[in-house]
């Protein structure tokens, strides 16, 4: 390769992970609690985010100098009402045009609000004169939005539990308890017609508190295992968060709202817990929290909604101590309030050299991330990671996902892109394979996938193509030259 290949390698190569990099953080949040008394100042807590890839920040409640703190950070801010605010904003159109004035009028758009969340959980709350002003509440906020000439930019929902969910297995039978049938139907309605997201808080930890086998923690935490299949679609799903998302889908397809938009509002895991809190530990929270990002990065999507990633607001930024209840509930903070340092490292810097953790503590591997550096003296043999030929159509299966789950570009095998044809398993997973192991250096040890691949020499190939592998399966110069270069030069 001559000096001035290598350059516009380095060049290409550089300018390829920077767009990616910056279109694939667009939909990662972070929630910001302030049940504390020890939270840092807005100003540093702004500068914290600012060294993040986090695009988006939800407020439980319209905190004024964290508001004025994120304006002209580009940052998207969620805002909330109160629960014990709905009454009032519900009945009074003026309570609402004045809330609005007061808290999205006079800081827009130099603080980016871009979703108002009226009340949290109402319609599980139990309170039967709460849920019903619901919908008149959200229905003045969004009309008094509209007079301030905003209606169009900030959007208004509100944020629901899971526990709304009277079936959620498998995935394709969800379905929403009918004792709320039409006051949610209502809220629906207006989240069809205004294009606002349906808000969820889906929680897998709760899930395997309530199931702690090995398994069930695997399936939760994005780790290889054997899946759990939807018997009506025939759909073989690998991890919790893609079921509970889905699980809402059909729910929310079942009711005729096929087009609104779902946002997980909350999700992540506690680092502590107490002695009786099965799986809160620090190893767990950044297995699934560094492998829910990198699910989300993969932009993979889930299987009912293939191809993009879901709005997904991490739980939380900081520690919470003085919240009550066991002390998971103190034990979510992404970064420790004290000094602003990690609590774990799961690829959210922008200056981490890693964006994704581990996904098995048993045989821990460096996912995907791709790093420049000076070519070897001497170019070394190409190999490709492929699919051992008795592996089952569940190991593939698994494969693939883990693969797409760490960081890898799988989009050329969705539904219209370069590489979905030939449309089969097996060729999608050698496509997924080969790529995470190109990416991690390629280092042999990324060539495993739980005894269902192996190395070789030979370059496996497709009638059109004359290539399956990752890299070559592109229909771009700058992808041409990023596999050769990396096959050459074991980047």
């Amino acid at each position: 390769m001559s000096a001035l290949h290598f350059t516009v390698t380095f060049l290409l190569l550089t300018l390829l992970l920077e767009v990616n990099k910056a279109k694939s953080q667009s939909f990662i949040g972070v929630n910001y609690g302030q049940v504390a008394d020890n939270l840092p100042s807005p100003a540093a807590t702004a500068k914290l985010l600012q060294s993040t890839s986090i695009q988006k920040v939800r407020l439980y409640g319209s905190d004024a100098a964290m508001i004025k703190a994120l304006a002209n950070t580009g940052i998207g801010i969620v805002i909330g009402t109160a629960n014990g605010d709905i009454p009032a904003l519900a009945s009074d159109p003026n309570f609402a045009k004045n809330w609005v004035d007061t808290n999205v009028v006079a800081y827009y758009p130099a603080s980016k609000i871009i979703l108002i969340n009226v009340g949290n959980e109402v319609i599980m709350s139990g309170d039967n004169n709460l849920i019903s002003q619901l919908l008149p509440a959200m229905q003045n906020v969004k009309n008094a939005l509209d007079a301030a000439s905003l209606g169009d930019k900030v959007k208004v929902s509100t944020v629901h539990s899971m526990t709304l969910l009277k079936q959620s297995e498998p995935p394709s039978s969800g379905s929403f308890d009918p004792a709320y049938g039409d006051m949610l139907k209502g809220v629906l309605a207006f989240n069809n017609a205004t294009g606002s997201p349906f808000a969820i808080n889906p929680y897998p930890f709760f899930a395997y508190r309530s199931d702690p086998r090995p398994e069930t923690l695997a399936f939760c935490l994005f780790q290889p295992n054997s899946g759990r299949l939807d018997g009506n679609t025939k759909i073989n799903y690998m991890n919790m968060f893609d079921a509970q998302v889905d699980a809402v889908r059909s729910a929310l397809d079942a009711m005729g709202f096929k087009n609104v938009e779902i946002v997980v509002a909350e999700t992540g895991w506690p680092y502590k817990g107490d002695s009786d809190e099965v799986g809160a530990s620090i190893e767990n929270a950044k297995a699934y929290n560094g492998n829910l990002i990198a699910h989300l990065r993969s932009m993979v999507g889930t299987p009912l909604m293939p191809g993009k990633s879901v709005d997904t607001y991490l739980f939380a930024l900081y520690d919470e101590n003085l919240k009550p209840g066991p002390t998971s509930e103190r034990s979510f903070g992404l970064y420790q309030s004290a000094d602003l340092t990690m609590t774990y490292d799961v690829g959210l810097s922008k200056s981490s050299s890693q964006a994704q953790t581990p996904a098995s503590p048993a045989t821990e591997k460096t996912p995907a991330t791709l790093s420049v550096v000076a070519p070897s003296p001497e170019p070394k043999k190409a190999s490709w990671c492929v699919p051992k030929k008795d592996v089952t159509d569940a190991e593939l299966q698994a494969s693939l996902d883990y693969a797409c789950a760490h960081g890898i570009d799988c989009s050329p095998i969705q539904p219209g892109g370069s590489c979905f044809e030939p449309n089969t398993l097996s060729a999608h997973a050698a496509y997924a394979m080969n790529l995470y192991y190109q990416s991690s250096g390629p280092d042999p040890s990324s060539c495993d996938f739980s005894q269902a691949a192996m190395l070789s020499s030979s370059n496996p190939s497709t009638n059109f193509l004359k290539w399956t592998s990752a890299f070559y399966c592109m229909n771009t110069i700058v992808n041409l030259i990023l596999y050769e270069y990396l096959a050459l030069y074991r980047l």
